[in-house]
């Protein structure tokens, strides 16, 4: 092993022209201190509300600037014409015609009376008109959330035995899923959401989708007992058990109709684009039709369902309804929680969506807050929880909106519709809005994505088949804590076991890559490069990293022909590190240094750098050896640079 001098290295050691080593030398030590957790806190809050981050200079530059930030409205409605309106409200009144019965049938999901599927259509799409960032996104109730909430409240409070307690939990359930995503916007805290991957959420819809298809077979058997499990051998128990009981075949038969023409008039619409709308109309009519059917030929005297009586009128308000206080508060916040995740999961992939194909941004954060808003205020106008829907989503830019208006036409409509209309729906069956739910289905699973999972990654698809089964056989919170469990457990299994590459240099240039990526790439003579392929060195892979190093510098390895002189450690990759991390650095520099190997990093991160200085591990090391580039760092060492610095740090 070579012998280690005690005199610092010069730049001309280092084999640099003039001084340009020493001034690399100071990039990286004398940055400046990073900011600390209140300060990262308190500027997630500042770029939430103030648009593109600036800094008012006056009281009402900030007010003015706040305002901004909070409502987009009052940025692009400047520019908004005559023409765009006419575009938004025939999106508008377009995207009414399909949003009324599903709220209804959404609102029956949900468990709760039809009207609140209504108020849910009314009060949130106004709120993020104004708030939120996206042009195309339809706001209201959608299968799933209605699925979730009522398959999560139902094991608190029975709604068959107690339906306005039962109402109280929803409307508290709402108003914690709002506090939770407006907090999540004001903080940055995005990456909760990112919890549920894309494989999550792909199986959870899947699973899901079969629940509630299942749990349909109720209002399209017109079978009046069902269970409360959704589970999918319970439900199918449960239809197995009524089929060979008492049940009317006629509401079978008007369901199944109606389901296969939306079905057909579908299909039709997505082979002729421009016959969309009439797709999109096909649940309205599909209501009016069966109505008049039931009206004309009294077939509710022949057991035909239907869902009487549904109270007109603008939301009341439900302010009294939200308990904060009681023994249901802690089931209403993990409700809440769940309910918001998913929602803001679900809204920002179908904004997100539409926003890439016209071409422009989403904001998510804001998106957050704006849901967050959206949600506290329909918990007090006895909504449940709203987000984005795709199915209305696609209808809704299909029919050529432009802006957010479009949801204030359809909200309008709505409005208009509980006022005057619910008068009219006494005769709707109960089948034809489980028809209307059947048909929405087929878009929630994907199984293409799926099938390009599985190609893709194993374990991503594994948790993506987690959250299916577990939806399917137990509960959606089952599904959802599987497919987590098992993403976690991949993170984890990555974090214990990082990738330590050796690095070698490709022919004719200076870039040094992983020599098992490129085999070509060719060794330098008396060095070991070494990358951590870790963004942490922590407690979790500190030991598995020291001992690897070690090993492979003591023990030497497969590949090294020569005697290893130095040690270079490219942490780039490296964006933070614990004690434990600290702890294991330095014992891979005394065991370096014992076997009289020089040690020298490249390019550590912000936080790691700054640690590094305060446990004085940089001291230890001497500042000369730490580097900006690989490249540097090569030259250093065969230039025969020397252990001590003594520069000024």
């Amino acid at each position: 092993m070579g012998s280690l001098e005690n005199e610092p290295p010069s730049a001309a050691d280092h084999g640099f022209k003039g001084s340009t080593r020493p001034e690399t030398f100071l990039l990286v030590l004398n940055a400046p201190q990073p900011p600390s957790l209140w300060q990262e806190l308190s500027g997630s809050v500042r770029g939430a509300i103030f648009p593109r981050g600036n800094q008012p200079s006056s009281l009402t530059k900030w007010a003015i600037s706040v305002l901004h930030g909070l409502f987009p409205v009052l940025h692009w409605g400047r520019n908004y014409n005559l023409k765009s309106f006419r575009s938004d409200l025939m999106a508008g009144l377009t995207l009414a015609s399909l949003g009324i019965p599903q709220s209804i049938g959404y609102a029956n999901l949900a468990k709760l009376d039809p009207q609140y599927g209504l108020y849910t259509s009314f009060v949130p799409p106004l709120i993020y008109a104004v708030m939120g960032t996206s042009r195309d996104i339809a706001i209201g109730p959608v299968a799933v959330i209605s699925l979730l909430l009522s398959s999560m409240a139902q094991k608190v409070v029975d709604p068959s035995v107690d339906p306005t307690a039962y109402r109280k939990l929803v409307i508290t359930s709402t108003f914690f899923a709002g506090v939770f995503q407006a907090s999540f916007g004001f903080f940055r805290l995005g990456f909760i959401v990112d919890f549920l991957s894309h494989a999550t959420i792909v199986g959870f819809m899947g699973g899901a989708a079969i629940v509630i298809g299942l749990q349909q077979l109720k209002g399209l058997l017109g079978i009046s007992h069902f269970t409360n499990n959704t589970d999918v051998v319970s439900v199918v128990k449960a239809v197995w058990v009524a089929v060979h009981h008492s049940w009317h075949p006629n509401n079978f038969l008007i369901g199944c109709s109606f389901l296969i023409f939306i079905l057909i008039v579908r299909f039709i619409g997505m082979r002729k684009r421009k016959l969309f709308w009439l797709s999109a109309i096909t649940p309205l009519l599909s209501v009016i039709i069966s109505t008049l059917l039931v009206f004309l030929t009294r077939a509710d005297k022949h057991g035909v369902k239907i869902i009487q009586k549904v109270k007109e009128g603008l939301n009341p308000s439900s302010v009294k309804d939200i308990q904060l206080t009681g023994s249901h508060v802690g089931e209403s916040a993990k409700i809440g929680l769940i309910c918001a995740i998913i929602a803001l999961t679900e809204a920002i992939a179908v904004g997100r969506s539409f926003a890439a194909v016209k071409g422009y941004q989403l904001d998510g954060n804001k998106e957050m807050v704006a849901m967050g808003f959206m949600n506290l205020a329909g918990s007090m106008s006895s909504c449940y929880v709203a987000t984005g829907s795709f199915s209305r989503t696609a209808v809704n830019v299909s029919a050529g909106c432009k802006t957010t208006v479009s949801n204030i036409v359809m909200a309008v409509t709505v409005f208009i519709s509980l006022q005057l209309l619910m008068k009219l729906l006494y005769y709707t069956p109960v089948t034809i809005l489980a028809s209307i739910i059947l048909s929405a289905l087929p878009g929630l699973i994907d199984i293409k994505e799926a099938y390009n999972i599985w190609k893709i990654d194993k374990m991503d698809f594994l948790a993506c088949f987690g959250a299916f089964l577990g939806v399917l056989f137990g509960s959606v919170e089952i599904g959802l804590l599987t497919a987590v469990l098992i993403s976690f457990a991949k993170i984890i299994i990555s974090a214990l076991r990082p990738s330590v590459e050796m690095l070698g240099r490709i022919q004719g240039t200076e870039t040094f890559c992983s020599m098992r990526q490129y085999p070509s790439a060719a060794e330098t003579p008396n060095l070991m490069i070494l990358r951590i392929d870790s963004p942490f060195l922590c407690f979790m892979n500190a030991n598995f990293i020291r001992e690897r190093i070690v090993n492979w510098v003591t023990e030497g390895h497969d590949a090294m022909k020569e005697e290893t002189k130095s040690v270079i450690i490219d942490m780039t990759n490296v964006i933070n590190i614990d004690t434990s991390g600290i702890s294991a650095l330095e014992e891979i520099y005394k065991k370096l240094a014992s076997a009289s190997v020089q040690l020298a990093v490249v390019n550590p991160g912000w936080q790691v750098i700054h640690k590094m200085k305060l446990a004085r591990l940089v001291d230890m090391i001497g500042g000369a050896w730490i580097f900006l580039t690989v490249g540097e760092a090569v030259e250093a060492c065969l230039g025969g640079a020397k252990k001590e610095d003594n520069y000024n740090v």
